[in-house]
């Protein structure tokens, strides 16, 4: 599904930076995996360049088997629109619009009728079990309730690849968790890839496998198995490894 070539970054400058050195990552459909480093390890700069906002210097990166860097600008828009899913950390809600407005946003750019994206906002919504708050306005409703209509949006379009950068970051434990177990349903139900960039270790526990990258290289990789408990420990394990600064790493306990 995601096949990450040989990717570097070098960001052009007085003094060139380089973000990513050979990175090699293969994303199965249907999996769940999870990115985690350090602050300043190149997890952003990778999924940017998943997420086709930026490209690489070096290697190239292919999703399902094309690679969208070579597409023309319009071709790159609806390819975005079509194929992948965004979540990101403070949710990109439209405080203008209601959230079933800020759900149906992606078809709308697409020209479909309303009652069609009225039909497919109310089959996701109760999904997601937001179908109480759908004519509400975005400042109306709690974190965990904006995420899950982030989440909506994202899904609506059913794309092959949905990125998640740091899903959790705005919101407390509880709601933390109950959005992850959202993900987690949405991957198993809907076979949806995912790829989760997080710092939170009770976040990428919900993963099948995560990814480490320090100083833009790939480090270790782990997977979980079947007992979610242990896997954690093993993601604060390897976290402590690896170092960081002291908030790179969540007190949160499963």
């Amino acid at each position: 599904m995601l096949n990450v070539k040989q990717a570097s970054k070098i960001y052009e400058g007085k003094i060139a930076y380089r973000a990513l050195s050979d990175i090699n990552l293969n994303i199965d459909a249907g999996e769940f995996v999870g990115i985690m480093g350090p602050s300043g390890s190149g997890k952003t700069t990778l999924l940017n360049m998943i997420a086709t906002i930026d490209e690489p210097t070096t290697g190239e990166i292919l999703i399902a088997g094309s690679n969208p860097h070579q597409l023309s600008k319009n071709d790159l828009a609806r390819f975005r629109r079509s194929e992948l899913g965004f979540v990101f950390q403070d949710f990109n809600l439209l405080h203008t619009l209601t959230v079933e407005e800020n759900i149906v946003l992606p078809l709308t750019l697409d020209g479909k009728k309303v009652s069609e994206m009225k039909q497919k906002a109310n089959e996701i919504a109760m999904k997601l079990g937001i179908t109480d708050i759908m004519k509400k306005r975005t400042y109306e409703i709690s974190g965990g309730q904006a995420q899950r209509a982030a989440i909506a949006r994202a899904m609506i379009h059913s794309p092959k690849l949905l990125l998640a950068d740091e899903p959790t970051g705005n919101l407390d434990s509880k709601a933390s968790k109950d959005v992850m177990e959202m993900l987690e349903s949405i991957n198993q139900k809907e076979r949806t890839t995912m790829m989760l960039v997080t710092h939170d270790p009770l976040a990428a526990s919900y993963c099948h496998r995560v990814v480490f990258i320090r100083d833009g290289r790939f480090y270790s990789e782990i997977h979980r198995g079947d007992n979610r408990q242990v896997f954690f420990q093993k993601i604060i394990d390897t976290l402590s490894l690896l170092g960081g600064n002291a908030n790179d790493l969540s007190s949160i306990r499963v």
